[in-house]
């Protein structure tokens, strides 16, 4: 079921439609965002408009770059796992060449 939260962001109220396990963590991000918007009027200077564009910016970036470290991650673990793979086929083929040589005639 759906729930409308309002919400204060830079001094302006905004109603936002979530679900309704999902209220608690819209406050957050609401909260969130208006304490970054408030940080860059005051650091900046610029207005409400200008901020909230710089903070977008700001919070994509993070995203865009919080992504490729993900992206790096995954890669590492992939690389990882290929590793394991191989070092095991070897162990195996290691182990039946064991057993094929103390089978075999001296």
């Amino acid at each position: 079921m759906k729930s409308k939260v309002t919400v204060n962001i830079a001094g302006s109220p905004y109603t936002l439609v979530t679900t309704e396990e999902d209220v608690s963590y819209v406050e957050q991000i609401a909260a969130r965002v208006d304490q970054m918007i408030t940080a860059v009027i005051q650091q900046a200077r610029v207005s409400a408009m200008d901020a909230a564009v710089l903070t977008a910016v700001n919070a994509v970036d993070a995203a865009l770059k919080e992504q490729q470290v993900s992206d790096s991650l995954r890669a590492q673990l992939k690389d990882e796992l290929e590793e394991k793979t191989r070092v095991k086929n070897e162990l195996a083929e290691a182990r039946r060449e064991i057993r094929r040589l103390k089978k075999s005639p001296k």
